[in-house]
Parts: C-alpha cells; sequence; structure tokens
C-alpha cells in the first residue's frame, strides 16, 4: 500500500487499537469511511478482515467499503 497520510495512519490505529472503547473505534470507521478514496476502501477491507474487532465494528467498515464501491461507478 502507497504511504498513508498521517491523519489516516492515526485514524486507523484507533480503530484497531482494542484498548480503546468500541464507541470510539467506530467513531473512527466512521470517519476512515467519510474520507471515500481507494485507498481506504483497503484499509475498511482490512478492518473488515481483523476478527478481533467485533461484529459490529466489522459490518460498519463493510458499509462504508460497500458506499465507495457504489460511489465509483
Amino acid at each position: 500500500m502507497p504511504e498513508q497520510p498521517d491523519e489516516l495512519k492515526k485514524l486507523v490505529a484507533v480503530a484497531t487499537d482494542l484498548g480503546l472503547s468500541v464507541k470510539l473505534r467506530a467513531q473512527a470507521i466512521n470517519l476512515i469511511g467519510n474520507i471515500g478514496t481507494y485507498d481506504t476502501l483497503r484499509i475498511l477491507l482490512d478492518l473488515v478482515a481483523n476478527e478481533q474487532l467485533t461484529k459490529g465494528e466489522r459490518e460498519l467498515a463493510l458499509k462504508h467499503a460497500g458506499k465507495i464501491i457504489k460511489s465509483s461507478r
């Protein structure tokens, strides 16, 4: 993956930090999804595949990934 901007790296770190609350991680996933680029699509799919995240977080990442795919048509 190409080099990610620092802000995106920080959001990914928050989204995957199991020491943080689910609510805070979900907010980070929402922010990543709102960026809506190809790079964020790949990040969101990585989050979907992360079995350490809750089912809800993974579904949220999948929802945002789907929106990016639909918008690219």
